[in-house]
């Protein structure tokens, strides 16, 4: 426990200086192809009827969470048994690779510095690489929102939850929690093809995710409080629209962002080519603008150093404890 809270502190601060840079392979994309591979051979294999392609959504689900938490679990167990310097580089490495907190910050301020510095379309085209909405329609306003949904939501399933499996169990724990949120971020679509297939998925990631999105969401409302931000209608539209979305825990985190900067999130967004309706998020005290991206930003940066903190202070008291 001791070995994994340091490797989770050292990959922390690498994130931090270095972010998630393009010329590494990076796990998560082996993920992606794992997924794929599976996809098209369980579809080849099996039914394709409703209940077969949940059937292999399911399979899908267990062999790739699987692999990631075994996979790292005994390379992890093989080099601290070698010795416990390799076993204390090799998990803080991995740490590194499970946590997003630069690369999140990085890529949503690439949408800021296209709105500022270049045109609509070079904005559309650098938040169509952080979103999974189409974006082919949003004008300026469209595009920020986008941005600091993205932020908001992603302060959860990229940093916090993270962190906070990191923390129960260590990489193993950390890669089986990025496989869950990668499935669903690829198969977890109620519009076909994934109507069927991404069903386990979906709903594999809302549970895993429940707890560390209301943990998140509380987080950040002490950051907001640091960042001298409007606590009491973050709070009032946490309470109000936490639950407004089709997922369970993405308002969460929405909420509690759209209340701090005073602005209204979410409402009607394209997917696949096909309008889903949704409800607002927030209320408008202000317009949206391009500067709302750095203020969720540097709530996204306050956010994640408080759960650090508090998760790692938890963390000691137990390793303290059990001394």
């Amino acid at each position: 426990m001791r070995y994994s809270l340091y490797a989770l502190l050292l990959g922390f601060a690498v994130d931090l200086v270095l972010g998630d840079p393009h010329s590494i392979p990076h796990p998560v994309a082996g993920m992606g192809r794992t997924i794929s591979l599976l996809e098209k051979v369980l579809r080849r294999l099996l039914p394709k009827t409703p209940a077969g392609e949940r059937l292999a959504g399911g399979i899908l689900w267990i062999v790739t969470a699987g692999l990631s938490f075994l996979l790292p679990f005994f390379l992890l167990f093989f080099a601290y048994r070698w010795n416990v310097w390799l076993g204390l580089g090799l998990e803080s490495l991995m740490c590194w690779q499970i946590l997003a907190t630069r690369s999140l910050r990085d890529e949503s301020m690439k949408v800021y510095y296209a709105l500022k510095n270049g045109t609509l379309e070079d904005a559309r085209q650098a938040v169509r690489m952080i979103v999974g909405r189409d974006t082919e329609r949003l004008d300026e306003k469209g595009v920020v929102r986008a941005a600091v949904e993205t932020v908001a939501e992603n302060a959860s399933d990229g940093v916090v939850a993270p962190l906070f499996y990191l923390l129960l169990g260590g990489a193993p724990l950390g890669f089986f929690y990025k496989a869950v949120n990668t499935m669903d971020s690829m198969l977890g679509y109620t519009d076909p093809p994934y109507t069927h297939i991404g069903l386990v998925p979906a709903k594999m990631d809302d549970l895993f995710n429940f707890v560390p999105a209301r943990l998140t969401a509380l987080t950040m409302l002490l950051a907001g409080a640091l960042d001298h931000l409007n606590v009491k209608n973050g709070w009032r539209i946490f309470r109000r629209d936490r639950l407004n979305h089709a997922s369970p825990n993405s308002a969460q985190t929405e909420s509690v962002c759209a209340g701090l900067l005073g602005l209204r999130l979410a409402g009607d967004a394209w997917y696949h080519g096909v309008l889903h309706k949704k409800p607002f998020i927030g209320d408008p005290l202000r317009e949206i603008t391009p500067e709302d991206i750095p203020a969720a930003c540097r709530l996204l940066f306050t956010t994640a150093f408080l759960a650090l903190a508090l998760g790692a202070g938890c963390k000691l008291l137990v390793i303290l404890f059990l001394l």
